[in-house]
């Protein structure tokens, strides 16, 4: 029965730790196998490194086009059950797969079309240039395990189910961790691909989370199902998942560009730079985006409250999550700023990259904490529909103040002022979002008070 559901009945604090501590280890354990991956991939040589660097902000934008399907499936999922419309649901769970499976193809062609012009565009280094095609010529077929997987995975957790949704993705990871070094340095039977290894490893990993995601789906026991008798497409609801998950597509796919402008400043320096910066960035990656499998268990549950017009259970789902990501992000700082020269000896750091990579780690690092409140804030704004607001923030955060920061600092202050960018920006986007926020209660509250009128 509906009105059993754990999402309006459950103490909110453990309802969180329930949904949150599953994505939070998937985040995590897949994002450290990220750091892993480069890490292995440095070992083969720093070149071997920029070129993996040149092509995150690729995919980096084809997950993001995964979470954005994913996502905006997940809000109306839990919004129709949270209304006690079953059938809404799983009308949307049709929709949700054919949309990552038809975008999916699409993503994989383009990334095949451009990445020749992409990587021309940022190095003059025929062996750069050469290593990055190789890499992303095989990377590019992930794009469909990887939509259909992240699509199952956020239905299903849309029904309050966080445990099963982590056990295919950790399958996918271990797959990827235990088959980089083989394929990578060729261990065994199996043959040295170099940096093409990583590349078929991470493939293999996305279609077996796919395949256990299927799975699990069409179990008896979910909460949604595949809806096949009667389904005829709906244009409105295709734009409702894509305006409900575009949010947290913005949230990613600006990573994707704010790392595109990064490596265009940074080839000025030179390749190590570029080469640092992608390091740098799977570690706090591994921590902004471990936070986020936090945010992502309370998304559902504020979502569902929202919906049934529980305000209380929303307002606490929020505030109980703030602190828990203000105490993971303080974890997170202070990691980076104590242990810099550890952490970049994973990536075999030569002595020229520690020579600036150590203090601009302990300058960006000063912008987690401000990230983290900001991004709560957002997906608060995400889950009351308020989602214009909600991309504004992630606007400010990774563009529209970033970059005129980043021009400008760097010309006062050279490649230091470029470090001191992110957390000037962070900073400043907090102030706003903090604003933001404020003036949508306040219109809230009005608003309450005129219907009880």
């Amino acid at each position: 029965m509906q009105t059993n559901n754990k999402m309006a009945v459950a103490p909110v604090r453990r309802l969180i730790w329930q949904m949150s501590i599953p994505p939070l280890i998937s985040m995590f354990l897949q994002y450290s196998y990220n750091l892993i991956d480069s890490a292995f991939i440095a070992r083969l040589s720093e070149t071997a490194l920029t070129a993996v660097s040149l092509s995150f902000p690729i995919t980096t934008l084809m997950n993001a086009a995964s979470i954005w399907i994913g996502v905006g499936v997940n809000v109306l999922i839990a919004g129709y059950l949270g209304e006690k419309k079953q059938d809404e649901a799983n009308t949307t769970v049709t929709h949700g797969l054919l949309l990552a499976f038809g975008i999916g193809a699409l993503l994989n062609l383009l990334s095949l079309l451009i990445m020749k012009p992409y990587f021309g565009a940022f190095t003059n280094n025929e062996e750069i240039y050469q290593l990055s095609i190789a890499y992303m010529s095989v990377c590019s077929f992930m794009q469909i395990p990887n939509m259909a997987h992240i699509a199952i995975q956020k239905m299903i957790q849309a029904t309050g189910n966080m445990v099963a949704p982590m056990c295919f993705q950790i399958a996918g990871v271990v797959v990827n961790f235990v088959f980089d070094p083989l394929l990578i340095f060729g261990i065994g039977v199996f043959p040295a691909m170099g940096i093409r290894g990583a590349a078929v490893a991470t493939v293999a990993g996305y279609l077996l989370s796919m395949i256990l995601a299927f799975a699990l789906l069409l179990g008896k026991k979910q909460k949604v199902r595949i809806k096949i008798k009667g389904f005829h497409l709906q244009k409105w609801l295709i734009g409702r998942i894509f305006a409900l998950g575009l949010p947290s597509f913005i949230m990613n796919a600006l990573s994707s560009f704010m790392v595109t402008f990064v490596n265009f400043f940074l080839v000025a320096y030179s390749d190590t730079a570029i080469a640092f910066f992608g390091a740098y960035f799977k570690v706090q990656q591994l921590i902004v985006m471990t936070v986020n499998g936090l945010i992502q268990g309370c998304l559902p549950i504020m979502r569902f409250n929202f919906g049934a017009g529980n305000r209380d259970r929303l307002h606490s789902a929020f505030r109980y999550g703030t602190a828990l990501v203000s105490g993971m992000m303080i974890l997170g700082t202070l990691t980076v700023i104590l242990f810099p020269a550890q952490l970049l000896g994973l990536f075999t750091a030569s002595e020229a990259m520690r020579s600036f990579g150590i203090s601009a780690m302990r300058i960006m690092a000063v912008s987690y904490l401000f990230c983290g409140w900001s991004t709560m804030i957002s997906t608060y704004l995400q889950a009351t529909e308020q989602v214009f607001p909600s991309m504004l923030i992630q606007l400010l955060r990774q563009f529209l103040l970033l970059i005129p920061f980043m021009w400008g600092l760097e010309k006062l202050l050279k490649i230091t002022g470029f470090w001191l960018s992110f957390p000037v920006t962070e900073t400043a986007t907090f102030v706003l979002a903090l604003l933001i926020f404020r003036a949508g209660r306040k219109k809230e509250t009005l608003c309450s008070g005129t219907k009880t009128q």
